[in-house]
């Protein structure tokens, strides 16, 4: 069973930091992905980074490149997203997700397991 908690979620005003975090258990393969991905209402869900846990590898959306860094815990059962220098648009509920591949993009395709989502909200 794999499950994914999202934690973390605050209100915050622009140009502030935050860090989620999600806890990871049950995703036990030959390759373990998690990324993190954020939907506002009436908006798409898209991807805004994700990490191959067994090389620590790392992906982000241009839109959070240079602000934002995923990364794990030693026990890799963590992951977290430090979101530096947020902005209005950075709003949205802010869902953990995990896929078993040995690729790992950001567009929605293939991501199997997702978490509860947890609500971020930047504001002037």
């Amino acid at each position: 069973l794999v499950r994914l908690m999202e934690s973390g979620g605050a209100s915050v005003q622009t140009g502030g930091s935050l860090r989620l975090s999600c806890e990871v258990s049950g995703l036990r393969y030959n390759y373990q992905c998690v990324g993190w991905f954020r939907q506002e209402p009436g908006k798409q869900r898209e991807g805004v980074a994700r990490i191959f846990m067994r090389s620590g590898n790392t992906d982000y959306a241009d839109s959070v490149r240079g602000r934002f860094i995923i990364s794990q815990n030693n026990d890799k059962n963590r992951i977290f997203l430090q979101m530096n220098s947020l902005k209005s648009e950075d709003s949205g509920i802010y869902y953990c997700a995990a896929r078993n591949d040995a690729v790992c993009p950001l567009d929605l395709d293939g991501w199997r397991y997702w978490g509860q989502g947890t609500q971020v909200t930047v504001s002037s």
